[in-house]
């Protein structure tokens, strides 16, 4: 409540249109009047995040230099680290320099790109070290709920969310958190998941990230024709999105179609992506078999 009496919310719709995927309606909506100092820095740290979603890195690395304040900093180092993988070593060392500074370490944004990085390392210890004391903040909140699934632990997951539904249960973040924790749990909840993504798609423009978590509940459901409607259409909106590709190849297999084109689309644009290692590697303990017996 005290955020309400603060005044009007200036960057509301630039949030959601962040969270929610829709990178290129933030950025056209960033020119926004009566911002405060603080309001200017987060709407700039939105804008060149929504840069990087669409692979743009090379003109955040260029925008922000180095006077610029700790959270554009940290957002100039996640596009340093996305850029590649000659890059990660010093983008790494860099943001432990930052949380190390007491003066700066506890900054929001800060805290929150080095759960993310850390999370892209696979390295979820580390990623919740910096980002599980939230202090109420539901971004490091929703973060934390999708590294403990990706640790295989709901549980956790839930526990968090529930934090999530005490501060603002209709946030866009916390009903993404809980479309993803249905998701984990399964059965009955996957439709629950399914109807949160559906709201999305009636409330907000209609982006990859919607149509992926519409997508994902339809596969769960067994409803691969739907899912690969969905999925098709993600990908006229974004050639190159991964967990779209991914998806695709997935429920190719459902529904006994080649998925060759979208996991060789997903392995030009994406190689570290977890499915092409995986598939790689299936691919070469076949070669390995095959030799053996040869």
């Amino acid at each position: 409540m005290a955020a309400l009496a603060a005044g009007p919310d200036h960057l509301f719709n630039l949030r959601n249109n962040f969270y929610l995927g829709a990178y290129q309606a933030a950025i056209n909506t960033s020119d926004l009047p009566n911002l405060s100092p603080d309001e200017a820095v987060e709407r700039d740290c939105l804008v060149f995040r929504s840069y990087i979603a669409l692979g743009s890195y090379q003109l955040v690395i260029n925008e922000i230099d180095s006077s610029a304040a700790t959270p554009l900093q940290a957002v100039k180092l996640l596009a340093l680290y996305l850029s590649g993988p000659d890059y990660k070593e010093s983008a790494i060392s860099n943001l432990k320099e930052l949380l190390a500074d007491p003066a700066i370490g506890n900054n929001a944004t800060l805290r929150m790109i080095a759960g993310t990085v850390f999370t892209h390392e696979q390295d979820y210890n580390e990623a919740l070290k910096y980002t599980h004391a939230s202090g109420g903040n539901l971004e490091l909140d929703a973060l934390n709920v999708q590294i403990f699934l990706k640790m295989h632990r709901s549980d956790y997951a839930e526990r968090r969310l529930k934090e999530m539904q005490k501060i603002d249960e209709d946030h866009t973040l916390t009903q993404l958190a809980t479309a993803w924790q249905n998701l984990a749990v399964g059965g009955s909840k996957i439709q629950e998941a399914y109807l949160i993504f559906q709201d999305f798609s009636e409330k907000s423009q209609v982006t990859s990230l919607i149509l992926n978590g519409k997508a994902v509940c339809c596969i769960h459901m067994g409803n691969f024709d739907e899912a690969e409607t969905l999925l098709l259409e993600a990908l006229n909106k974004d050639a190159k999105d991964p967990e779209t590709l991914a998806n695709l190849v997935v429920c190719c297999l459902h529904l006994g179609k080649p998925p060759s084109r979208f996991l060789s689309q997903l392995r030009l644009a994406h190689p570290d992506h977890v499915l092409v290692k995986r598939a790689s590697a299936a691919e070469e303990s076949f070669d390995r078999a095959v030799q053996s017996v040869a």
